[in-house]
């Protein structure tokens, strides 16, 4: 009955499911999830954002750096999902953060190599998903080029548990057609993929230049 009661009382969305399960190779194993952003590391500044944006609750998927990114989301309210399975690839963090997030739509999915993503951005997306109906996949598009995060809504979030987790979830968007949704906002964080040293200090001073630092908690 306690297992009903709490399941009667999860939240039925929004959500948001942060990406942090890889090793952090390029980083010499330091997690990319603690890399600074202003006064804030990157998945902090992830889950404040999107809980102001309208997330209920935050969960965050993490893999062999669990122990480090946990001790610095302490005081945080972010749930912990670990992906003992996390070589598989990324789709199977994405899955294992779909299902922890029961029925709640519609989710949130942001990877943590995306910490620059402007906070009107995140409103942009979710008050484009209420407009249209029929939009299950909804992608940030900055100069033609799609990034991330992405709001996914029920019909999408079932594809995405079909496939396999080392299929890529790109592969879905051609299946989807129009229902994909291409939102265009004026922020080109929404591409800057910190996969790199370099990548991170080149988006963190393009981030400075455009006020980011006054942006913080």
């Amino acid at each position: 009955m306690a297992a009903e009661n709490d399941r009667a009382m999860e939240p039925r969305g929004p959500v948001a499911v942060i990406l942090s399960a890889g090793e952090s190779r390029r980083f010499g194993g330091r997690p990319k999830a603690l890399l600074p952003v202003g006064r804030e590391t990157a998945i902090a500044r992830i889950a404040r954002i999107a809980q102001r944006a309208g997330a209920s609750r935050v969960i965050a998927v993490l893999g062999p750096l669990r122990k480090e990114i946990e001790r610095a989301l302490d005081g945080h309210s972010v749930d912990i999902e670990e992906n003992a399975a996390w070589p598989e690839g990324r789709t199977g963090s994405v899955q294992l953060g779909l299902r922890a997030a029961g029925d709640a739509t519609p989710v949130l999915v942001w990877p943590v190599d995306h910490p620059f993503v402007a906070e009107p951005t995140v409103d942009r997306l979710f008050a484009a998903a209420s407009r249209d109906a029929l939009a299950t996949w909804v992608v940030p598009s900055f100069r033609g080029g799609g990034g991330h995060p992405v709001l996914l809504q029920r019909a999408a979030i079932r594809r995405v548990l079909e496939l396999p987790s080392s299929a890529p979830l790109r592969s879905l968007i051609p299946v989807l057609g129009p229902q994909v949704l291409r939102v265009p906002v004026e922020d080109p964080g929404v591409l800057e993929n910190v996969d790199s040293f370099d990548a991170y200090w080149s988006a963190l001073e393009a981030w400075k230049r455009r006020g980011g630092e006054i942006d913080g908690p």
